[in-house]
């Protein structure tokens, strides 16, 4: 069960938990402290902007306002009655709300016929129609109004940019009647990639990595930049879904802030009458979403051994306390604890690396060398945490060991490791998938000849190419993995258009890293046993992707194994799925670990 998208405000706090059963996500809301539907388990809110979504939810002072998952609208709904009506009517996508309490209304991302803009959105007829504040540029984010009302922020990027690869800070004077003025980008001192702007007064906080890390920087009204935290850490994650918040100032002239340090998240507390900040919360090892309610810090906590945790942080004191969440899932069973690892320069070369180590459960092991999966987590530029997964606590208790593993490309360890898979993709994290794989060899007590690699999505193709580059994993799986990037190239949405370029360099540059590094195009290398999944209204990887490569092996004299689930997209939400897909993985993995 995963908890996100937390908003507050003075009527009530909110936030979005996935039903493992429909796979939905239900606007979850507290009664005498117990976490409880706001409204019936029919209403799933999610966006889809951008392909990933975020900022689906959103607190005013006697509303919340959500997307809802099947028709992409946003709807109004009265937290004192539940009554609950669109306040969108059209063929659009919305995501990353937020609320503009001096005009009354919904700021958000509006994306339909492959443009974006800026929007916003009026809570009844008899107000001010709901108008577009700006459309120029190709993709919006992080929409953050100041306190007077008078100012607004966003964060804009552009073909064939990532976001985390080159964005730009904008700002605007709002006039009475909510339209924009004086709309002006601050381009960072250097190139770099900005996110999540919030304002101090008339100031604007924003965090930006043209320094070597996403930092906090202050952007004052006369246009200067300057550092607030010097701490060589990223402050914030990839921002693949709107919405993310992981900064905010606090009443008193202080701050909150996350910092993440070999991909293990730390929260940093400071109030106004001290001049470091200290860490707290230390039992979590991830935040996300911070808001500040008053005399409180709420934030969504991930730990290793506890569900996502609903958090209130005394921010005069540090003193936390979980408001909703953080059961054990499994109170009785003994859970694997991640393990941090490093692999040297001197294991393959390359920058160090880092990821997290499971071994088998005591009960489970029989004491000699064990079998282990390593994961190769999507993106590519994403990051392995050491956060609780179900998933991975089952394979420990089969008697294997798991091992995820941060590659260069990852992100939270600076920018320069974050832009190391420019243009070389299928080269950088399959190798140092291998060099992980030959470290845990020899620290660790794996079985080398019962080494597999497994990934979703961008870590199925890193599965694959694994699989057909090096001779270290006996077998591997493929979940909704890219097969071929020219094809994915040519079907792939929008926001991720100019992204296969990037990491592999264009085709007319680069036609041989195109040819080298696709995995169907390199399928009559890959003999040992793979099993492929899949989910058949996969939109991002779509189905023929993993129909070309099975296609292929079969060709070549192969027996793929293949299963593809009807109601899934990109990711498995429901849990019969997810449980059908474990049993046949597990059975895979036993027959080539008895065939060895």
């Amino acid at each position: 069960m995963q908890r996100t998208e937390l908003a507050a405000s003075a009527t009530g706090v909110f936030w979005l938990e996935s039903d493992p059963v429909s796979g939905g996500n239900v606007i979850m809301t507290l009664e005498a402290g117990v976490g409880i539907p706001l409204l019936s388990r029919s209403f799933s809110a999610r966006s889809q902007v951008n392909g990933y979504g975020g900022g689906a939810l959103c607190a005013g002072p006697e509303s919340v306002f959500a997307v809802e998952a099947s028709g992409q609208q946003v709807y109004h709904i009265d937290t004192a009655t539940g009554a609950c009506s669109p306040l969108t009517d059209d063929d659009a996508c919305y995501g990353g709300l937020s609320w503009d309490a001096v005009h009354h209304r919904v700021l958000a991302v509006r994306e339909a016929n492959g443009r974006q803009q800026l929007m916003g959105i009026a809570l009844t007829d008899s107000e001010s129609a709901n108008c577009i504040l700006h459309e120029s540029e190709d993709f919006y984010s992080a929409p953050a109004v100041s306190a007077d009302g008078r100012h607004l922020a966003w964060v804009s990027w552009s073909l064939p940019d990532m976001p985390w690869v080159a964005s730009v800070l904008w700002t605007a004077s709002i006039q009475r009647d909510g339209s924009l003025t004086q709309a002006r980008r601050w381009p960072s001192p250097s190139k770099g990639s900005v996110q999540q702007p919030i304002f101090d007064g008339d100031d604007v906080i924003v965090l930006s990595d043209h320094e070597g890390w996403w930092q906090p920087w202050r952007l004052a009204s006369s246009g200067q930049w300057h550092l607030l935290d010097g701490t060589r850490e990223d402050h914030a994650s990839a921002p693949w879904q709107l919405g993310e918040r992981h900064h905010q100032c606090l009443p008193d002239g202080g701050w909150v802030r996350v910092r993440y340090q070999a991909g293990v998240g730390q929260l940093w507390l400071c109030s106004g009458n001290e001049e470091t900040g200290v860490r707290i919360a230390r039992e979590y090892v991830d935040f996300r979403c911070l808001v500040v309610q008053g005399q409180r810090v709420l934030c969504i906590a991930r730990s290793s051994t506890r569900l996502d945790t609903v958090l209130s942080v005394d921010w005069a004191t540090g003193h936390a306390e979980p408001l909703s969440g953080g059961e054990e899932p499994f109170p009785e069973m003994t859970l694997s604890q991640p393990e941090l690892f490093s692999v040297p320069t001197s294991v393959g070369g390359g920058d160090p690396i880092s990821g997290f180590f499971y071994p088998p459960v005591p009960s489970a092991s029989d004491g000699k060398s064990v079998p282990i999966i390593l994961i190769a987590h999507g993106g590519p530029t994403s990051t392995a945490y050491p956060v609780l997964n179900l998933q991975t606590q089952f394979w420990c208790h089969q008697g294997f060991a798991v091992a995820e593993v941060n590659y260069r490309g990852s992100s939270g360890f600076g920018r320069a490791f974050r832009m190391a898979l420019a243009g070389s993709w299928g080269q950088v994290d399959v190798a140092d998938m291998e060099r992980a794989a030959r470290w845990l060899v020899a620290n660790k007590a794996v079985d080398p000849a019962r080494l597999f690699i497994q990934g979703r999505s961008s870590g199925g193709y890193t599965a694959l190419l694994a699989m057909v580059q090096t001779d270290v994993f006996a077998a591997g799986a493929s979940q909704f993995g890219v097969s071929d990037p020219r094809r994915l190239r040519a079907m792939t949405h929008r926001f991720e258009s100019g992204y296969l370029d990037w990491l592999l360099g264009s085709p007319d540059d680069c036609p041989d890293n195109w040819q080298q590094r696709s995995p169907l195009a390199q399928a009559d290398r890959l003999c040992r046993p793979m099993i492929f999944f899949q989910g058949a209204q996969d939109r991002v990887v779509v189905p023929q992707q993993t129909t070309a490569i099975v296609n292929a092996l079969r060709r070549n004299g192969g027996s793929p194994e293949v299963y593809v689930y009807p109601d899934e997209g990109h990711g498995f939400r429901k849990q019969s799925n997810v449980a059908d897909m474990l049993e046949r993985l597990l059975r895979f993995y036993r027959r080539q670990s008895t065939d060895q």
